[in-house]
């Protein structure tokens, strides 16, 4: 996943290798991002994120992992369960939010993939010379 064209992967996007195209790694490297802060996930899904992200793992590592993919399940486990028992003003409520947070997701998507792919105009090419008066002062 290159930062700007050309210049590589990203910090720990390297470590997504089983991504399928850039665009995927980006996106799961995101949402690997939110994980060892966000209160609802337990710990071995943040230690997984933090061992991915800081690459002392890789995610083919982590998925072969019985602990991680454990830990997985069972938050998927609670997330339907959670929505089984919403009720239809929950659910339409969900689903509004929802909307508006993929809404902000798609542009700051936008974003980033145009400040990713936009040509560089800070390109160094070399120490600026003084004002010195050469062979002609």
């Amino acid at each position: 996943m290159a930062n700007r064209r050309g210049s590589g992967p990203g910090p720990g996007e390297r470590e997504i290798d089983v991504a399928q195209e850039p665009e995927q790694a980006h996106s799961l490297h995101k949402a690997l991002r939110t994980l060892p802060n966000n209160p609802n996930v337990n710990g071995p899904l943040q230690e997984m994120a933090q061992g991915i992200l800081s690459g002392r793992m890789g995610m083919t590592d982590a998925i072969k992992n019985e602990r991680y993919m454990d830990a997985l399940g069972d938050r998927m486990t609670e997330i339907r369960r959670a929505a089984e028992s919403q009720t239809m003003e929950d659910r339409e409520a969900e689903r509004e939010k929802r909307e508006q947070w993929e809404r902000k997701r798609d542009e700051e998507e936008q974003k980033e993939r145009a400040e990713r792919d936009r040509p560089s105009t800070n390109l160094v090419t070399g120490p600026k010379k003084r004002g010195r008066a050469g062979h002609r002062g």
